[in-house]
């Protein structure tokens, strides 16, 4: 598979715009979800690790998962997310993990992923009951968000009815829905969702 990010990988974190996205969403996750320090954690599409790093303090351990390896090896080489975090470099919508989570978290990657059902099924089979969801992403926009043409972005951005229907038909109850943050770029502003939800 070729990774679409390794040119974007190594300048990613000097981005303004990604650093106050991740900040937004990361700080909304943490307002919206009680963390303790049992928990087993997802960061699907964790790339750099820059959700990670938030939540790493307050549970048992983060698993980062990603199909870029130029993100993951970034990720690896934070100081302060040794020990802790473990990265896995597959599709899990194609090969599961073999383990269940307490919790699973998403920030901006949905989008990047062809079959939402699918993978909204696949964050249902790796949660234990009564685990939760916190999925980050664009509300829906007019395609201006990403530049024309660019590989490996599905959908722009999501309706937030129509993503709450596939998480009820996945089993998911409690939905709820707030706005974790917007980009204001060349006079558009695109809100950003955070999804909670429980697994029933």
């Amino acid at each position: 598979m070729t990774d679409l990010f390794k040119d974007k990988a190594k300048d990613f974190e000097a981005n303004e715009f990604v650093k106050a996205l991740s900040q937004g969403i990361g700080s909304t996750i943490l307002a919206k979800i009680k963390l303790h320090d049992a928990m087993q954690v997802m960061d699907f599409g964790a790339g750099t690790g820059l959700i990670t790093s938030q939540i790493t303090p307050h549970v048992e351990k983060v698993t980062a998962v990603d199909v870029s390896p130029a993100m993951l090896e970034l990720l690896l080489a934070k100081q302060d997310l040794q020990n802790k975090v473990e990265t896995i470099c597959q599709d899990i919508t194609a090969q599961p993990l073999d383990k269940k989570f307490d919790l699973i978290v998403s920030a901006m990657a949905m989008h990047h992923v062809q079959d939402t059902d699918k993978m909204v099924q696949s964050f249902a089979e790796h949660l234990k009951p009564g685990a939760q969801v916190a999925l980050a992403d664009l509300d829906k926009e007019d395609g201006s968000f990403h530049p024309a043409g660019v590989e490996g972005v599905y959908h722009s951005g999501f309706e937030r009815e129509a993503f709450q229907s596939i998480l009820e038909r996945h089993g998911f109850k409690q939905i709820q829905f707030v706005t974790a943050h917007t980009v204001n770029r060349e006079d558009k502003q695109y809100p950003v969702f955070l999804a909670v939800a429980t697994k029933a």
